[in-house]
């Protein structure tokens, strides 16, 4: 009986060596030069650009009337807690609030069916500003974080742990949450009524 021979496994096919005498010279690897460093030179760093709103943390384009974008769950933890979306923002701001939606967010809450239907009533108030969005897909959360990169100008309201802690990370954007059945706002500058916990 012959050798039975086993099939091998991740079997990689030979490749040419850089110095092969087959290899014409314009194909050959050419070994990387290295070149000297100056100490006396300047060295260059590249510094992260921020928008020229921002005073530090503190945003100056925010003023009234503030436009607050608003996110899927946070109208239906709103009704949850029986508060009006508006008057709501109006007294923890003391400002004249416009509850921006997106199309994005209109459309979950449109996917969201039957259940959801109070929500979707209150999203199409006419004190509701409406923004069209531009981009692929409907997933609000990024659809939120690019508008409010983009835009410094925007509190986005949000119960969402996740998008909360995506927004944290852009500098000078507050966040509206709802807490002990009233909202709050975190990372706002001190010069407005933001009311202090």
């Amino acid at each position: 009986m012959g050798k039975h021979k086993s099939k091998q496994y991740a079997a990689m096919k030979r490749m040419i060596g850089p110095k092969d005498s087959r290899l014409k010279e314009k194909d050959r690897a050419k070994g990387e030069e290295k070149i000297k460093k100056d100490p006396s030179a300047l060295k260059e760093k590249e510094v992260t650009k921020y928008p020229s709103c921002l005073f530090f943390q503190y945003n100056t384009q925010l003023g009234p009337p503030y436009h607050i974008l608003v996110d899927t769950n946070f109208i239906n933890f709103s009704i949850k807690a029986k508060l009006d979306v508006v008057q709501s923002m109006m007294d923890c701001l003391y400002a004249k609030c416009i509850p921006c939606i997106t199309d994005c967010v209109m459309a979950e809450l449109e996917k969201l069916g039957l259940k959801f239907r109070v929500a979707l009533r209150i999203a199409k108030d006419p004190r509701f500003e409406r923004l069209p969005c531009t981009h692929k897909g409907t997933y609000a959360d990024d659809c939120l974080v690019q508008r409010v990169t983009q835009h410094k100008c925007y509190i986005v309201a949000t119960v969402d742990r996740d998008l909360k802690r995506r927004i944290r990370k852009i500098p000078g954007v507050p966040i509206m949450y709802i807490s002990s059945h009233r909202y709050n706002i975190e990372r706002m500058p001190d010069d407005y009524g933001a009311p202090r916990f």
